[in-house]
């Protein structure tokens, strides 16, 4: 059971060496997502989300370093539930969307800290810009998914980010250079 555990924490992550002997999965874009947020002036913590994106994780259940995962999806599918604040995000002060469309994690390694605990690492590139990224990840459950009837694992990582970094630091230190990020997602394994 360690082994499962092992391997679907390093669905999330592992080395970009090749790869052999592994399962891929694909993400369930109905239940995957990225939730953000930050502080905005100290009156308030403000809320965004990316959700509906697709990835592929290739699993090695027997050596799970060997696992890797990637994701790549539009900046402009922001979600913020405020028209004119998505608009501004989308604009050359942010993620400068017309000109670097995409934002994209590949991961380059994983380290286990616990029977259902991880610390991945991958590149992040946000606004054309690559920086290295690690992210606390928790297993939540691996095993046949009842309704699909297939294979499934699913996981939730945390981690924090520095806009500046990717140079999109439009109004900081007032609104917060940190950005927290909580992921949850779901893959499904691909037959």
């Amino acid at each position: 059971m360690l082994n499962k555990i092992l391997a679907a924490i390093a669905v999330v992550g592992g080395l970009s060496a090749p790869v052999f002997a592994t399962d891929e999965y694909k993400f369930d874009a109905s239940h995957s997502q990225i939730l953000f947020s930050y502080d905005h002036l100290g009156f308030s913590t403000t809320f965004g989300l990316f959700s509906g994106f697709d990835g592929q994780a290739m699993l090695d259940v027997d050596n799970p370093e060997n696992s890797s995962v990637s994701v790549e999806f539009g900046a402009n599918t922001i979600i913020t539930g405020w028209k004119e604040r998505t608009g501004h995000f989308l604009s050359a002060d942010f993620f400068n969307a017309d000109v670097n469309p995409l934002v994209s994690f590949n991961s380059t390694s994983v380290e286990t800290t616990g029977a259902d605990t991880a610390k991945v690492t991958g590149d992040l590139q946000i606004n054309g810009i690559t920086k290295p990224v690690v992210l606390d990840v928790k297993l939540n459950q691996m095993g046949d998914n009842p309704l699909a009837g297939k294979p499934w694992a699913g996981f939730d990582a945390t981690t924090t980010i520095t806009r500046t970094e990717f140079e999109m630091g439009k109004y900081a230190p007032f609104i917060a250079d940190k950005v927290k990020l909580v992921i949850s997602v779901e893959m499904s394994k691909v037959e």
